[in-house]
């Protein structure tokens, strides 16, 4: 149980997974709570899978056409960024419906990302670590990225928060009140991108969406503000991502699944106190 905790003594590559672990807490909690409190769980999932396109490209340009400087984050940003422009573009403006458009760019994303990875020399044994996360071998250039989009996130939180948390319980006041409620929408939208982008290197693209929602969903069954929900996701992200840490590292189990177990756990052990309570009364 301690042999993780030992290794961040003396080992750069287990401090550098506890410190990413922490620092994507920092953006899970933040937009995790918009994105439940919004109910758009299924535009992250897509935007998610559609990142895989992003890293396969950005390694394909790398290692083929000799790229060095574009990691594969880079790729994944870039994706995400335009998957959410694609999907919340749709849902404001086509008349195509929405569902219908975040199942193309989830599937047209992952085979995109699947056919790149494909064509890159050498590269197809990476495939699980992308899927799965592989937070053990973060490096300190992906700390470095994960910190300043942590300060992109939280930056425009604290911007927009009053007008995000209107979006957010009630658009159709917000119009009312004209307040440029589609502005915001994709303003949400694009932290969500940019999230995404963030917890894939901890937990993987599969995983994503769970680490996203659940820990804001527990903490919603408790917490009296929406920024009070914040603080409480992030702390909780913080802490199923160093107990999954510990977990898995003396059994040499993969981090990410272990992390979104405790996580899954967790939000059912709530729940089920939740509805013995409510039974009793």
């Amino acid at each position: 149980m301690l042999d993780f905790w030992q290794a961040v003594a003396v080992s750069p590559l287990a401090r550098n997974a506890l410190l990413a672990g922490l620092l994507a807490s920092i953006a899970c909690g933040v937009v995790g709570t918009y994105v439940v409190t919004r109910r758009i769980t299924y535009i992250a999932a897509g935007v998610a899978h559609c990142v895989l396109a992003g890293l396969g490209a950005a390694q394909y340009l790398n290692v083929v056409h000799g790229w060095r400087w574009l990691q594969p984050v880079h790729g994944a940003l870039v994706a995400a960024i335009v998957a959410a422009g694609i999907i919340g573009g749709v849902a404001l403006r086509a008349r195509e419906r929405e569902d219908t458009a975040i199942g193309a760019v989830w599937s047209v994303g992952m085979a995109l990302g699947i056919l790149f990875i494909y064509r890159t020399p050498g590269y197809n044994q990476d495939m699980m670590s992308y899927l799965f996360g592989n937070i053990l071998l973060v490096t300190t250039r992906d700390l470095w990225t994960t910190l300043l989009l942590d300060v992109i996130i939280v930056g425009l939180a604290a911007a927009f928060h009053p007008q995000l948390q209107a979006v957010c319980f009630d658009e159709e006041f917000a119009r009312l009140r004209n307040l440029r409620v589609d502005v915001y929408y994709m303003v949400l939208l694009m932290l969500t991108a940019v999230t995404v982008v963030v917890l894939s290197m901890v937990v993987g693209i599969v995983l994503v969406i769970a680490l996203l929602t659940l820990p804001a969903a527990i903490t919603g069954r408790f917490a009296g503000s929406l920024a009070g929900m914040m603080v409480g996701a992030c702390l909780l992200c913080a802490a199923f991502t160093c107990l999954g840490l510990t977990l898995s590292y003396g059994p040499d189990l993969p981090a990410g699944p272990v992390i979104i177990l405790v996580c899954g756990m967790a939000y059912l052990l709530v729940n089920a106190v939740g509805y013995l309570r409510a039974r009793r009364r």
